[in-house]
């Protein structure tokens, strides 16, 4: 396990360096100077090139990526050329935002997703699997930003029961989750769904079943236990996916998350901000994949990591 895990940690930080770099080249070939769009245009030269000394983009490009990622290491990513906050400091405060988010909508998603595609396993064949799937269907197809728009109408502005924007309040978290949630749950409903019927099909299942155990135990402890790899593959993913910030879901109901960071950033061409963003958003996805790596070896006891384990 030790060496499986060390491998995988400096996997992690090579791929980090490698999004890094290619972050950082493909924001310096993007049109447009930063230091002009600063300043609107409106400066002489002069000032540009003390603009530009003092943000220290006047120095060869291989000691810009040096800077770079030697402040990385230490979690400073510089400061924000529009604003001059520290880049690190912004990413903490939309991190909060949108780790409230997230976790609110991975609990949603997780609860209904699992309990659904588990009831339309057992249910095989029958309506209710047929109206659960066609349900999950919807949820994966419709955009997120349209059950955004459609919650906003029917509850908060025809019932007048939940705030439509901000995220302030407990109950102005209800909204956002659901409209981020929906997709993912019908993912892992689906998903859900396809692993309990490959293990319900399994001898131990049946021989269970004949030994007279419950049928409910039979599902919760042997089928589900054993359908759980592809489960959490798919759940590992999608909290990667929320903690990074949705673009619309922000934008939508005015959340100040990570994902308005973003747009922010790259409307402005904020190199430092736009930089620091990506990172995270790296960061956050190498590490839920390692969590979900190692995270077989404690639910399936054949995964034996500790032994040369890919």
């Amino acid at each position: 396990m030790f060496r499986y895990v060390s491998k995988r940690l400096l996997q992690t930080l090579l791929v980090l360096i490698g999004i890094s770099l290619i972050t950082f080249i493909l924001l310096q070939v993007v049109p447009g100077d930063p230091v002009e769009l600063m300043l609107e245009k409106r400066a002489d030269v002069e000032t540009i090139a003390r603009v530009r000394h003092e943000l220290g983009l006047d120095v060869p490009l291989p000691q810009q990526y040096f800077n770079f990622i030697k402040g990385a290491f230490h979690l400073d990513f510089g400061k924000s050329y529009f604003t001059k906050e520290s880049v690190t400091i912004a990413l903490i405060r939309s991190f909060k935002v949108t780790a409230k988010l997230a976790s609110m909508s991975f609990v949603f998603a997780v609860i209904i997703g699992v309990t659904c595609g588990m009831t339309a396993a057992i249910n095989r064949g029958k309506k209710f699997d047929s109206a659960l799937m066609t349900a999950s269907i919807i949820g994966v197809s419709a955009p997120s930003f349209w059950i955004a728009i459609i919650l906003q109408i029917i509850f908060g502005l025809k019932l007048d029961l939940l705030p439509i924007s901000g995220f302030d309040t407990p109950a102005s978290f209800i909204l956002p989750s659901i409209a981020l949630g929906t997709r993912y749950a019908g993912s892992i409903a689906r998903i859900t769904r396809t692993s309990m019927l490959d293990v319900i099909k399994q001898d131990y299942i049946r021989t269970a079943r004949a030994k007279g155990v419950k049928d409910n135990l039979v599902i919760m402890k042997h089928a589900l236990k054993n359908a759980m790899i592809p489960i959490i593959t798919l759940v590992g993913t999608e909290l990667g996916n929320m903690l990074t910030g949705s673009m619309l879901i922000e934008r939508v109901f005015s959340i100040p998350g990570i994902g308005k960071l973003a747009v922010d950033s790259m409307s402005n061409r904020d190199l430092p901000l736009l930089e620091g963003t990506v990172m995270y958003i790296a960061f956050v996805f190498v590490i839920v994949n390692l969590i979900v790596d190692i995270s077989y070896a404690f639910i399936d006891p054949r995964i034996r990591y500790g032994k040369g384990a890919n």
